[in-house]
């Protein structure tokens, strides 16, 4: 019988001490999980139930928050059910998904950022564009970018991924990435290297796009008072995401492409959870503290479900 209809069974990294913390584990991870499923999915659910919410920035912040829910379903229940079991094993088609996921989000959250800097560019440089500019279609158009660029490059990584013969088996990981997961292959890795090298390529196009918006909005807040006001009550919970997404992935790409034999492995784990930990849980925090409508809005909810 042909071996490939077999699927593979990879073993992932082992937390340190599982087997004696794997409870206090269990328990601090499930109360992460727990945080942002109630933070986003609160957040999400206010936006679309106030029809005052309803504009442009009010909906890709939802559209960030539905996003970090499905990021963050890639990881949380498998690892929970990991430290349950004592049992860090993972086969070839979930662990696959699994770099889907939780990588297509990440790009997701990129681009839907970029477009939330499109977004502020376009109210404070040109408000009296802004309704013209940012109708529902192009909202619509614009979501469909944040969504379908990620699923394209993730599936054809995934695609590259499924054609390589597999010489080693253990991932030193707590999950899977793609980059992991060629490292284990025996065969040459060329064309896989060439499509990681034209995604990044146009991320950084991306962000290249960011720092041009926000360099015409700092010249547009020196010419305004009214400008610097929205800068402040808009752009810094923006910018404070974008910052966080930004040394997030650069620690998680260090953590794929270095492992963990350079450094201490309680730094090394923490690193590479960082990217799912900081952003979907701080990242709505920030907005709803920091947007005057946001909070009153979900301020009022929680009085209204306290009754």
């Amino acid at each position: 019988m042909d071996n490939k209809t077999y699927f593979a069974i990879y073993t992932l990294m082992e937390p340190r001490g599982s087997k004696s913390y794997r409870h206090i584990y269990f328990t601090c991870f499930l109360l992460l999980y727990a945080l942002i499923l109630v933070m986003n999915i609160w957040l999400s659910v206010v936006i679309v139930l106030e029809r005052a919410l309803h504009e442009p920035m009010y909906i890709f912040l939802c559209n960030l928050c539905i996003n970090y829910l499905y990021g963050a379903t890639g990881f949380y229940p498998k690892f929970l059910h990991d430290l349950i079991l004592d049992s860090y094993v993972i086969p070839s088609f979930m662990c696959g998904l699994q770099a889907f996921v939780i990588y297509s989000s990440v790009m997701c959250e990129c681009t839907t950022l970029t477009v939330m800097a499109f977004d502020r560019h376009v109210a404070i440089c040109q408000p009296l564009d802004y309704h013209s500019k940012l109708t529902k279609n192009t909202c619509g158009l614009l979501l469909v970018f944040c969504w379908t660029v990620p699923f394209i490059c993730m599936f054809i990584g995934v695609v590259l991924l499924n054609r390589l013969a597999v010489c080693k088996y253990h991932i030193d990981k707590l999950y899977c990435d793609n980059w992991s997961i060629v490292r284990l292959s025996c065969e040459s890795v060329v064309i896989n290297n060439l499509m990681a090298l034209i995604v990044l390529l146009f991320y950084v196009c991306l962000t290249a796009l960011i720092i041009v918006s926000y360099i015409k909005l700092i010249v547009a807040c020196k010419a305004s008072l009214e400008n610097r006001r929205k800068f402040w009550q808009t752009c810094v919970p923006h910018l404070f995401s974008l910052i966080n997404c930004s040394f997030t992935v650069f620690f998680d790409t260090m953590c794929s492409r270095y492992g963990s034999s350079d450094v201490p492995e309680n730094v090394y784990v923490v690193f590479a959870l960082l990217m799912l930990i900081l952003p979907p849980l701080f990242n709505p925090l920030v907005y709803v503290l920091k947007l005057k409508e946001v909070r009153k809005r979900s301020l009022k909810s929680c009085v209204n479900i306290i009754k």
